[in-house]
């Protein structure tokens, strides 16, 4: 006989989806914001054509998809809470959360450039924000492993993994660079 699945089960369900559905927008929008910044570099009228396009594209994202999803994983998230009280006594609890503030940090920074390109202001190069999107990618990583190990996780090789991450996706942004300064189509 099957048991019935308790509320906690579906809240937590709810909240990873919205969790997956915000960082699909969070790692597309910064791409988004390299096409915008590389189209105000190209010459009438493509660039206006581009920059239209590009900015129909974003505000769909954003709005639609991006933001609904961060205020619906976040309220999933303070339910879970309210439900397992408990899980604010855990110290991997604790530092999960810190991570929870930096990305809805970087959320809220990705929403001031959003802003700016939606003006035509362009105050960012596209070098930038190719760094700027790995932000996102180095949250997650950190979230995932402290979630899944919890208590196992040894801090020491967790800090050096997350450094060691993000020097391997800064040498990815440096090789792609190398390869697209040799062929402008990559």
């Amino acid at each position: 006989m099957l048991k019935p699945v308790p509320l906690y089960e579906y809240i937590k369900a709810l909240h990873l989806i919205f969790v997956i559905t915000w960082f699909a927008g969070l790692f597309y929008i910064p791409r988004l914001f390299i096409y915008h910044i590389e189209a105000s570099e190209k010459a009438s009228p493509e660039k206006e054509i581009l920059t239209k396009q590009l900015q129909l594209m974003a505000k769909r994202l954003w709005y639609i998809i991006t933001w609904p999803s961060a205020i619906l994983a976040i309220s999933f998230a303070i339910w879970l809470l309210v439900l397992m009280p408990v899980w604010l006594q855990q110290p991997w609890m604790h530092i999960k959360l810190v991570f929870v503030v930096l990305l809805i940090l970087y959320h809220l920074k990705a929403h001031q450039i959003f802003k700016q390109l939606q003006r035509n202001e362009v105050r960012y190069n596209s070098k930038f924000m190719r760094i700027f999107n790995e932000g996102a990618t180095l949250i997650l990583f950190a979230v995932v492993f402290l979630v899944i190990l919890k208590s196992t996780f040894n801090w020491i090789f967790g800090v050096i993994g997350i450094i060691v991450l993000g020097i391997l996706l800064m040498l990815g942004i440096k090789l792609y660079k190398r390869i697209r300064s040799k062929n402008p189509e990559a």
